[in-house]
């Protein structure tokens, strides 16, 4: 007997919804993960589209669902589809689980040779990477997936001659090609040449999460934070997501006092892994700044003097010869000026008591005066003379900190206090670190720590 199905009141309402998802340029998450289609690359792309916006929570949602049924006896279409939104998740341990036990499906194939990668195990993954170009999944981009798991085992002979011998089969002119050949370059120093390929990856594919993470840790040494930001921020819009990218972001928007966008990405990783320690130990210190009294008055009357800072001089009316002196002198702002002493200023050609006078004036009428942002020169006081040293010991504390191997935010701190060897530092106490903006309790221990296998300890420790 025929049945009409508008008549079906579920089906009449799965239909609405389906073409509510459509009309909201939405994806239906339930039916991807819960439904009967085949794993298939429009599959995975519409996981990686739900996955990198808004509608993660509905993915974690439904794979809660679809957890129990592929582990209890489920098909191994519900195994494979739940192993690859795991591994999409960065859940790679659970990928694992699901994806050991699917076989013959290229996609699910490929998918755990990349979680295995990820867990470090890349004998296992490259196999893995061989049986899904035998199944059917793109052997070139198999075959430089393989390059990049002998590369992470150190065998890096080995990885040059698989990029060789997939480039004689168009592998060249791949973004995955130029990301493998930018690796080993940086893991044998040439760091420069790695820029290069990394950014011929991107060139020819502008979400590659690999080329664009590893971009962004290279600005992120080199200081050039804004554009670390910006590269870091494009590596998480694909899935899966490098956790690695998520701890540095957050640190740099902690740098940058965005400590909302800092606590959302330890958040996001504790979402993944709730033990791991660093990313509690980061949002602890962000509830602990969030915590810090915030003098309003204070703050507006900083905003008040940077602006009245930056009024350029030619705003005034000042003699022909002071405003000569000044363009000569390189003086653009009152700021300026309170960056200079009297002693410079007179030292100026044609720059006399008169117009010293005239520009004490302008500034007092502001309240500012020459030279109150002049820095003086205070020699740090000494807790250990060197003669008292033995060679060995000497030798130690004029280590540089770098040696210290320290995380890139310990390692901004201390640069903000200028110390660049183990012995001006070990002449600071705890708390005088402590006064440095984000440098946290994670940070002291950090230091405390790697000093400790030095020998060493910081004053009053």
């Amino acid at each position: 007997m025929d049945t009409d199905l508008s008549q079906d009141p579920s089906i009449a309402a799965r239909d609405m919804a389906a073409r509510a998802a459509v009309a909201n340029n939405q994806i239906d998450v339930k039916e991807l993960l819960l439904g009967t289609s085949s794993l298939t690359p429009e599959l995975v792309k519409d996981l990686e589209r739900a996955i990198s916006g808004y509608q993660v929570v509905e993915v974690r949602q439904n794979l809660a669902e679809l957890d129990p049924r592929a582990s209890k006896g489920g098909s191994d279409r519900d195994r494979a589809v739940a192993g690859v939104v795991h591994h999409m998740l960065g859940r790679h341990e659970d990928a694992d689980h699901y994806l050991s036990g699917v076989a013959g499906d290229p996609i699910a194939l490929f998918h755990h040779a990349e979680a295995l990668v990820a867990l470090r195990r890349y004998s296992d993954a490259s196999k893995r990477y061989e049986d899904a170009a035998t199944a059917g999944y793109d052997g070139v981009h198999c075959q430089l997936s393989r390059a990049g798991a002998a590369r992470l085992q150190g065998q890096l002979d080995e990885a040059d001659e698989i990029l060789t011998s997939t480039a004689k089969q168009g592998g060249a002119t791949r973004a995955e090609y130029c990301y493998q050949r930018a690796c080993i370059l940086a893991d044998r120093g040439d760091t420069y040449g790695a820029i290069e390929y990394f950014e011929r990856a991107v060139d020819m594919d502008a979400k590659h999460s690999g080329a664009l993470f590893r971009l962004a840790g290279l600005n992120d040494l080199m200081g050039n934070d804004d554009e670390a930001i910006h590269l870091y921020e494009r590596s998480l819009s694909k899935p899966p997501l490098f956790l690695g990218a998520l701890l540095n972001l957050g640190l740099l928007y902690e740098d940058r006092e965005n400590y909302s966008a800092a606590a959302y990405c330890f958040r996001r990783v504790l979402e993944v892994y709730p033990n791991h320690e660093r990313a509690r130990l980061f949002l602890k210190d962000i509830d602990a700044v969030g915590d810090m009294y915030y003098d309003e008055e204070a703050a507006r009357q900083q905003r008040e003097l940077e602006n009245v800072m930056r009024i350029p001089v030619t705003d005034f009316e000042l003699s022909a010869r002071a405003r000569n002196c000044l363009e000569r002198a390189g003086i653009d702002s009152l700021g300026d000026l309170t960056k200079v002493t009297e002693a410079e200023l007179l030292a100026g050609k044609n720059f006399g008591e008169t117009s010293l006078t005239e520009i004490k004036e302008l500034l007092n009428q502001r309240g500012l005066r020459i030279g109150q942002e002049v820095k003086l020169d205070v020699p740090q006081k000494s807790y250990f003379q060197a003669d008292d040293l033995s060679p060995q010991e000497r030798a130690t504390m004029e280590r540089p900190v770098t040696d210290l191997n320290l995380s890139v935010r310990a390692r901004k701190c201390l640069s903000r206090l200028g110390l660049s060897t183990l012995g001006e530092l070990c002449q600071r106490t705890g708390d005088e670190l402590m006064s440095v903006r984000n440098f946290g309790v994670t940070s002291l221990n950090e230091i405390r720590q790697k000093l400790t296998e030095f020998g060493i300890s910081l004053r009053n420790d």
